[in-house]
């Protein structure tokens, strides 16, 4: 199929359930043969989330730096698809309080092209936003869905887990959202602003993939790893990037807060 997406020269390739994903440095993922581009977990309206259910105050620019960098990568990339694997919103009573020209903004983004929201565990109901609300996605060999399932067929793309990593060598820095891939699924980062992150060696997400599967970290020089050497690296060291502990928070407050 000819889809006319553009795809960046910056990106790291997989193969899935026979298909070739584009895995791009802002954390979406490009479907190149269906035209399709897929993001997870935007959180859109988490600031205003926060201030009305606990007073804690976030700079109110969560939304406006999410809705700049999705637009950025629509105006790259040129799908005519976009699929966004739940959380979009940080909750429903978030994507009601959508402003005007947020609500103008999604609608010029979503003109000309098909666009499905996910149900996500912030956003299980269907929003007054456009497009269309499924609770999972199938198309062809892939099925899109917000949380990983255990015994789930080949070709899964998912959300929910916001993973993360920060290389095991010196000088490495902090750590970066990534995506966590093997043969069987892909587990797309948060692309939303302000969003917090679980450790790609956390044992949540081990148990989910297979021997074989790699971190690919996001940002400007996006580096693949596999995750049986982080392992073994944390293993040698141990500390706060040590399995079974997470670097930025505990497994229960992460799930809490997701």
């Amino acid at each position: 199929m000819n889809s006319g997406i553009a795809t960046p020269p910056d990106l790291q390739a997989i193969a899935l359930a026979g298909e070739t994903l584009h895995l791009l440095p802002s954390g979406a993922a490009l479907w190149p043969a269906t035209g399709t581009l897929v993001v997870a977990d935007l959180h859109l309206g988490k600031s205003e989330r926060r201030a009305r259910r606990w007073g804690a105050l976030l700079p109110p620019y969560d939304t406006a730096e999410t809705l700049a960098r999705l637009d950025a990568v629509l105006d790259a990339t040129r799908p005519t698809t976009v699929i966004c694997l739940g959380d979009s919103f940080d909750d429903s009573a978030a994507a009601d309080a959508l402003r005007d020209d947020v609500r103008l903004w999604l609608a010029r983004m979503m003109a000309g092209r098909r666009w499905i929201w996910v149900a996500g565990n912030h956003d299980p109901a269907p929003v007054d936003v456009g497009g269309t609300s499924l609770d999972e996605h199938r198309a062809g060999a892939l099925t899109f869905r917000h949380i990983a399932q255990a015994d789930a067929d080949p070709g899964e793309v998912s959300g929910h887990w916001h993973p993360k990593l920060r290389l095991p060598v010196a000088g490495a820095g902090a750590a970066r959202p990534a995506f966590v891939a093997d043969g069987r699924r892909l587990i797309l980062p948060a692309f939303g602003a302000y969003t917090g992150g679980l450790s790609a060696l956390d044992p949540a997400l081990s148990a989910l993939m297979a021997p074989d599967a790699v971190a690919v970290l996001t940002g400007r020089t996006m580096v693949r790893v596999p995750l049986a050497a982080c392992h073994s690296a944390a293993a040698s060291s141990p500390g706060p990037s040590s399995p079974g502990r997470s670097p930025f928070r505990s497994p229960a407050a992460a799930a809490r807060s997701r």
